[in-house]
Formats: structure tokens, C-alpha cells, sequence
């Protein structure tokens, strides 16, 4: 962490160099054109729309094609300086000399800004990826996820072993989810997810923990100090309270959905770690018709 960290403020860095660079050139350019106006005004006008473009070739197409580009209107630009002077003896047409190297600075000064900034946000994007990944909450639902679910599994397991309170999960799931999602929407996808995370949320006790453990296969946990009975009927409450919820959403209303619900209580004996009692969860759920 620590060196994506100082990966990323070294970036920034030259990002910032790369900015004042820029704007010091568009500065100087403005002096040039400014200071030469008078007799060269169509000639900075057509250069200054060369510029651009050579800016915008070096940001599109790399910076080697840039460069080429770059040094071809050098060559352009040295013929038009000698053709001026030899055909206006009295015009000191070197006065544009400022168009042979400012072109080519901003080209590399925009690119090497541009290139830094798309390193940082790829950064960003990787790094968002990765808390996603490893962090405790799922970023659509708000839910904690299989991290947080390990974690507190074994806070309430050490719980039923000081005070012998019982601890049981509950794990949900969308009945034949792999036949449905080729007819489903992307976007409805991610409606009937939140769906399914308010109704559990709102059909729960304050002091049950839901967790979001699957995306692929959609599939919740709920930790519980409950007996398996207790757990049964909450999960029914989640059954019918979805169906009703499913009735009124608009972009779902059309779809046949229902959940599967296994309950599985913590067993000292025979469980040794938070993945047992996730797995008999999820065992249970075939059982559920």
C-alpha cells in the first residue's frame, strides 16, 4: 500500500510539472503572436491552427507520431522563414522563429500531462477494484460481503461458546438464477439485486447482519443469535415480503423470480471454522422447494 501510495504522489507530481510546463508554453506562444501580430497575423493564425492539431495527433496517436509531425512543420516552417525574406528583403521574417520549437514543446508537454493523468486513473480504477475485492462492503448494495461475514462468523461462534446463545445463518438465494440470467438485463440485474438486499434488510432485526457473499450467483447470508426455527421463520417473512416488493417494481414486475432460503445453526461438534457454517447454509438451499 505503501508504495502504490508513493507510486501515485510521484505520478501526481510529474502530472503537475508536465501542467505548469504546458501553460508556460501557451504563455510564450501568446507573447510570440502578440509581439509579431502586425505583420505576420495570418501567418500565426494558420500556425496556431497547426499547432492544435499537432497537440491533438501527439495526444491520439502517441508521442512518436507526434514528434515526426512536429519535425516535419520545422521543415515547413524553415522553407516558409527563407521564402519570406528572399521575396521581402525588407520583412525580417525570422521574427517567427518562436514557431520552430513551441509547437513541439506543448505537443510533448500535453502528452507527457495527458499520459501521467491516464496512469492515475487506471491507479484509481485498480485501486478501487482492489477494495472492492478485499474490503467489507459490496460498493452497489452497501452490504458486507464473504470478508465481513468470515470475520463476525467467528465473533459469534466465540459469543455461543462463552454464553451458549445459538447461532445460526441463513442463506438466500434466486431460484434457478443460471437459466434466468441470459433473459434478464444488465440493468435489471442490478434492480433485482438491490431488491432482493432492501427486503432482507427490511424484513431483519436491527441486530442481524446481512451480507451480500455472491454476485455471481446472487447469494445473501444473514448471521442470527437464533435457533434454526426462529431462522425459518424469518426467512419465510423475507419470502413474502420479496413477492410483494417484486409485484410493484416496474422493471421486474414481468420476471418469475422467487428464493431459496437454507438455515444451518452452528455446530461445535462438527463445524471448525466460519466457512462450515456458510457451506451447510448453502446446502440447505437445495432442500428448500
Amino acid at each position: 500500500m505503501n508504495n502504490r501510495s508513493n507510486n501515485s504522489n510521484r505520478e501526481t507530481w510529474i502530472t503537475d510539472i508536465y501542467l505548469i510546463a504546458f501553460l508556460m508554453m501557451v504563455s510564450g506562444l501568446a507573447l510570440g503572436m502578440a509581439a509579431t501580430q502586425t505583420h505576420y497575423l495570418m501567418i500565426n493564425v494558420s500556425f496556431l491552427a497547426v499547432t492544435i492539431c499537432l497537440i491533438l495527433f501527439t495526444y491520439f496517436w502517441g508521442i512518436i507520431t507526434g514528434l515526426l509531425l512536429n519535425l516535419a512543420f520545422m521543415f515547413a516552417q524553415a522553407l516558409i522563414v527563407i521564402y519570406v525574406s528572399e521575396t521581402h528583403a525588407d520583412t525580417l521574417a525570422w521574427g517567427l522563429m518562436f514557431w520552430m520549437v513551441l509547437p513541439l514543446l506543448l505537443s510533448i508537454s500535453f502528452y507527457g500531462m495527458t499520459d501521467h493523468l491516464r496512469k492515475l486513473q487506471a491507479d484509481n480504477v485498480k485501486l478501487r477494484s482492489d477494495l472492492v475485492e478485499r474490503g467489507a462492503f459490496d460498493e452497489s448494495t452497501n452490504l458486507r460481503t464473504t470478508v465481513s461475514f468470515i470475520e463476525d462468523t467467528a465473533v459469534f461462534t466465540e459469543t455461543n461458546r462463552r454464553f451458549d446463545l445459538p447461532v445460526t445463518t441463513m442463506i438466500i438465494r434466486i431460484r434457478y438464477f443460471q437459466e434466468m440470467r441470459s433473459m434478464i438485463s444488465d440493468d435489471q440485474l442490478r434492480a433485482l439485486l438491490q431488491l432482493v438486499s432492501a427486503t432482507i434488510k427490511d424484513a431483519m432485526r436491527t441486530n442481524d447482519i446481512t451480507y451480500l457473499l455472491d454476485r455471481t450467483n446472487p447469494t445473501w447470508g444473514v448471521l442470527l443469535f437464533t435457533n434454526s426455527e426462529g431462522a425459518g421463520i424469518a426467512g419465510q417473512r423475507i419470502k413474502e415480503k420479496f413477492d410483494k416488493a417484486l409485484a410493484t417494481a416496474d422493471n421486474l414486475s414481468t420476471l418469475e423470480v422467487r428464493l431459496v432460503v437454507g438455515v444451518a445453526s452452528w455446530d461445535s461438534e462438527k463445524m471448525k471454522n466460519p466457512y462450515d457454517l456458510m457451506n451447510a447454509g448453502i446446502k440447505e438451499t437445495e432442500y428448500d422447494v
